[in-house]
């Protein structure tokens, strides 16, 4: 097996949700700052090379989210700590209140709120996406992250893996949601274009399909998309979005694919799509990759419903090695601490060689 290099960046660890807010319940944080270490840990020993980010500006970043909501995510935090939100009712993290959705308007023209719990639901659709006081740090280290992994891979690495954490791929040009709030496989995946990629594909193997990615792109043809993930209808996140007729829109027709999969499934099934999505990228014309990796497809991942062991992981690596493509890994979720690196360095074996 050939050295990986891990890209990472110790900012990443400033991003403390703290807790959920799940079906109006507090619930503990599954997305913590000790993914950091768990993963950092066990790829350095298994022989890959990390290395800090490089800071980039915002140009990459701003190819593919509204500066509106870069400056929301960028000013959240201190706006809250001056509301006195943590003195009048406890709360020092951002939760949105009021979500400004088409019922509530009917068409009457919508203004924006002063207020920043108002102001909130203007960007999140969820309530588990809390923003700390490190939130935007941490995010924005992540792009970096994903960024320097992109260099790496234009300058000539066949591979380079991008510690991202928070994760990304559930965050959409305008919005943020999913314990996601920049989207760093879809920076990553325009910055490969911008390197002369004439054709970029995005492999997503989280449990859950990357809406925000999917929907970055889905009107362009020059990213194609591809997911295999639990099915959304049988009530898993992102609930409305992933189903396997969505394909595309206007000049990106055909350029999505979402290979959804019951609750339960193991290896089998999961690697059969994997190897459908590889095989697809390649009939695209596509000549590079970004791979959105989340392990919480694994069976004892703590928010998994799928049944995906560490052979699989590595299987997948294979099969998407296979395609001889240079191809930016871009974390995404897995959640159990004990298992999370174990499982990153076997989907790097398998894919390395």
């Amino acid at each position: 097996m050939d050295p990986v290099p891990v890209v990472w960046s110790p900012a990443t660890r400033a991003h403390d949700p703290r807790h959920e807010v799940w079906v109006g319940v507090p619930t503990p944080a599954t997305e913590v700052a000790a993914r950091v270490d768990a993963v950092l840990d066990a790829l350095t020993a298994e022989g890959h090379r990390p290395q800090q980010a490089a800071r980039h500006d915002d140009a990459a970043l701003l190819a593919v989210h509204d500066e509106e909501l870069v400056t929301y995510l960028r000013t959240a935090a201190d706006r809250w700590d001056d509301g006195g939100y943590r003195d009048a009712v406890g709360q020092d993290r951002v939760v949105p209140y009021l979500f400004p959705t088409p019922a509530l308007a009917e068409g009457m023209p919508l203004r924006r709120p002063t207020s920043v719990h108002a102001d909130a639901g203007r960007f999140c659709y969820d309530t588990m996406t809390l923003v700390g006081p490190g939130t935007w740090e941490a995010a924005r280290a992540a792009v970096d992250c994903a960024l320097t992994a992109t260099r790496l891979v234009t300058e000539g690495a066949p591979l380079a893996y991008a510690l991202c954490r928070p994760p990304g791929h559930h965050a959409t040009r305008t919005g943020f949601g999913g314990s996601c709030y920049l989207n760093n496989a879809a920076v990553a995946a325009q910055a490969l274009r911008g390197a002369g990629h004439h054709r970029v594909g995005v492999v997503d193997v989280d449990a859950h399909q990357g809406n925000g990615t999917a929907a970055i792109f889905y009107g362009r043809d020059d990213v194609c998309y591809g997911s295999v993930h639990v099915d959304p209808g049988a009530g898993w996140f992102p609930h409305v979005l992933g189903f396997a007729d969505e394909t595309g829109s206007g000049r990106g027709s055909g350029a999505t694919r979402n290979l959804p999969l019951p609750e339960g499934s193991g290896d089998e099934p999961w690697c059969a799509a994997v190897a459908d999505l590889a095989g697809w990228m390649l009939r695209q014309g596509c000549s590079a990759l970004v791979v959105s990796l989340g392990v919480d497809a694994a069976v004892d991942d703590p928010e998994s419903p799928l049944l995906v062991t560490a052979d699989g992981y590595r299987e997948a690596g294979r099969l998407i090695g296979a395609t001889e493509l240079p191809a930016v890994v871009v974390q995404e979720g897995g959640y159990h601490l004990s298992r999370l690196g174990g499982l990153v360095a076997a989907y790097l074996e398998g894919h390395s060689g």
